[in-house]
């Protein structure tokens, strides 16, 4: 069962509207599923939108941030928890522990990073929990041809495009967390192995 889950998404606060109506939506969906939310703790962006939409909805959220973040003064004070880290590498780490599953939201490099780096993890068998991407108004479409391309040219096996699913919007995540079940290196293989 689903509990807990982590966000990773943009902080840009110049980003169109649709992107932050969406962040709004799963904020709220989460808070009505009563699932614990993790995010980076940000002040900005998506990111703070997700945040205040789950607390507004009556939910928890607790953020994960670097003390140099905070010196910055980009942490959101009106989260539940917070956690300080020293590193963007500890974060990732916590964030990735914590959850019973990863949603992802549009975003530039350090999302595209969280991510990457998460399916990365999954490949090598170190990581097993579900990934959901949100792919608001096709924001991923690019990439999510990218990584068809990876196992079509064999960089990556047909199995590997289970490690991931993409959802249109919030509105379909009770359903798809429903049906998401945790991997183990028992019942999958996803590393690449030369014949």
């Amino acid at each position: 069962m689903i509990t807990k889950v982590s966000v990773f998404c943009s902080s840009s606060d110049k980003i169109s509207d649709h992107y932050f109506a969406e962040a709004d939506k799963l904020g709220k969906t989460l808070a009505e599923l009563n699932i614990v939310c993790y995010t980076g703790a940000g002040n900005s962006g998506l990111m703070y939108e997700v945040e205040k939409s789950v607390l507004q909805n009556g939910g928890k959220c607790v953020g994960v941030i670097p003390q140099f973040m905070i010196d910055k003064k980009w942490l959101y004070e009106g989260l539940s928890e917070v956690i300080s880290v020293n590193t963007m590498a500890e974060r990732k780490d916590i964030l990735r522990e914590v959850a019973d599953a990863i949603i992802v939201l549009p975003g530039g490099v350090g999302t595209l990073d969280e991510l990457f780096e998460t399916l990365a993890l999954k490949q090598l068998g170190i990581f097993f929990k579900p990934i959901i991407i949100i792919n608001t108004n096709g924001y991923f479409d690019e990439m999510l041809q990218l990584l068809r391309k990876t196992i079509l040219e064999n960089f990556m096996q047909e199995t590997n495009i289970s490690m991931w699913q993409v959802i249109e919007s919030a509105d379909k995540l009770k359903e798809v967390l429903a049906n998401s079940l945790p991997c183990t290196e028992n019942n999958i293989r996803f590393t690449y192995i030369e014949s």
